[in-house]
């Protein structure tokens, strides 16, 4: 993706319809920063996070027990092209899983993402834990 930041007037990467600022930005800067309000809201904010590199979004947005050291930018050529939620089931006050479909292109093959991601909250904060690829 071009280094330049998304308008927060363009439509959001994670297909909500909204306006980035409306949607995911507002979970990625500002006021509202991290407080994404359910597990949903989380996963389409780190897919939004993914797309546009803004990688310590998604640090600070995984579990503290399971979040690797770094995570890697897009790799050239990388182009996100839809995320597609399949499922999102609360389990109870803290627990949720979100089964989602992310596609991306790279060097002109197609690829798909197929996940069913875990997510606790602590504090009033929700986190991703890990996730199972189908």
């Amino acid at each position: 993706m071009d280094s330049e930041p998304l308008s927060f007037s363009m439509p959001c990467p994670c297909g909500s319809a909204l306006a980035y600022g409306a949607c995911c930005g507002r979970w990625h800067h500002g006021p509202q920063r991290l407080a994404a309000p359910d597990a949903q809201a989380l996963m389409r904010s780190r897919y939004s996070a993914y797309v546009l590199d803004e990688l310590d979004y998604l640090l600070q947005t995984w579990d503290p027990a399971t979040r690797p050291p770094a995570v890697a930018p897009n790799p050239p050529g990388l182009k996100w092209l839809g995320l597609a939620i399949k499922r999102h089931e609360r389990q109870d006050e803290d627990h949720a899983v979100v089964e989602f479909v992310a596609r991306s292109r790279l060097h002109g093959r197609a690829h798909r993402m197929h996940e069913t991601s875990r997510f606790v909250r602590r504090e009033g904060r929700w986190f991703y834990v890990d996730g199972d690829m189908a």
